[in-house]
């Protein structure tokens, strides 16, 4: 299970809300679930509704389409950046302040064993990557606005902010593709850690044990 939803329930929600969340968690799981096993085509609300024990009626209060309840874990983990990072402390450096938000949401809720097969369906698909991409821009813009208002600077006449925004994004994004293409044998959390720390230092080369491409001869 891919656990996004879970974040919000510790916020001291009612047994109403609790229960919302549940239900849309079971959804979020079977639509996953199908996706993994079977491909996305011909997965429709019946047959997600029917693996969660629902109506077909129930499953379209919730979401819009198969392709948003598959990767709603994904959207509701990416929505907890933003959440993240306005709870850090107003007087940390805001640039530390985004490195403890990213890295902690990551390692909290990208650890489940499916994600991997999860987001090489999303590359594959662009009905996914389109919902994917959408929320991505979302967070962007929330980062942003957090960072401006940390900054003291201006969203619609500064750089800084969407600039910051957009790095942590690419941080994000490009730990994300090594961890699920590459063959590192680390967690997301160390990759993601090491990519801030090379933009902190300004994007250096790494030691390398190979040596340096010259040209031909």
């Amino acid at each position: 299970m891919i656990d996004g939803v879970g974040l919000a329930e510790r916020d001291g929600l009612g047994l109403r809300e609790r229960k919302k969340l549940a239900t849309r968690r079971a959804l979020c799981d079977a639509a996953v679930q199908l996706a993994i096993s079977h491909g996305i085509e011909g997965i429709t609300p019946e047959r997600i509704a029917d693996v969660a024990d629902v109506s077909p009626r129930t499953f379209r209060n919730y979401f819009s389409s198969p392709e948003e309840a598959i990767i709603s874990g994904m959207q509701e983990s990416a929505r907890a950046i933003p959440a993240n990072l306005r709870a850090r402390p107003r007087n940390e450096p805001i640039w530390e302040s985004l490195c403890v938000a990213l890295v902690t949401t990551v390692e909290e809720v990208m650890s489940a064993r499916e994600l991997k097969q999860l987001l090489e369906l999303v590359r594959c698909h662009r009905s996914l990557l389109a919902e994917h991409l959408t929320v991505l821009e979302e967070v962007g813009q929330q980062l942003a606005e957090i960072i401006a208002e940390r900054t003291g600077t201006d969203i619609n006449q500064d750089i800084y902010p969407r600039l910051l925004a957009d790095v942590a994004r690419i941080a994000v994004k490009s730990s994300m593709d090594l961890w699920s293409q590459g063959n590192t044998g680390r967690d997301i959390g160390e990759i993601l850690t090491e990519a801030l720390d090379l933009l902190s230092r300004g994007l250096s080369v790494p030691a390398t044990s190979a040596p340096p491409i010259t040209g031909s001869t």
